[in-house]
């Protein structure tokens, strides 16, 4: 069982994808900026900032719900900044923008322009690794 984990290589199963420099850096650069933003969306949910508190009041949810909210964000977050893990944490923010966009057209007012770009911008990463899921799926399959 230890020769298969020690012959295992994903590195060497996944495809590398072949970006310009300035692919490479505006994918960095913006993993950068989406993951800033969810770590401190996601820090002020964990943390009970009283906004966070009063926002998830208002959905009626439950306060249980703002944990696993800002749990998902710091996590996707945290994935976002590691390159093997990234497009896994785009996957796992998409939908939580979802959300997040539908609980403000739907349920508490406001702008859901924020969430929308966080949407975009996990969207557009997941898109540019899309290639790397792809790579890991076959070697899943």
């Amino acid at each position: 069982m230890t020769t298969l984990f020690a012959t295992y290589s994903p590195a060497a199963t996944v495809p590398s994808v072949s970006r310009s420099r300035a692919g490479t850096i505006a994918l960095w650069t913006t993993q950068l900026l989406v993951a800033g933003m969810f770590l401190l969306a996601g820090g002020l949910k964990l943390t009970g900032a009283p906004v966070e508190v009063a926002l998830f009041d208002a959905i009626g949810a439950g306060q249980w719900f703002r944990y696993v909210t800002g749990s998902i964000e710091v996590a996707g977050a945290l994935a976002l900044l590691v390159p093997s893990l990234a497009p896994f944490g785009a996957l796992l923010l998409i939908p939580t923008m979802i959300g997040a966009i539908a609980t403000h057209l739907f349920i508490i007012g406001g702008t859901p322009a924020p969430a929308m770009l966080l949407l975009i911008g996990s969207i557009t990463i997941a898109w540019a690794r899309r290639r790397q899921l792809a790579g890991i799926l076959n070697v899943v399959r």
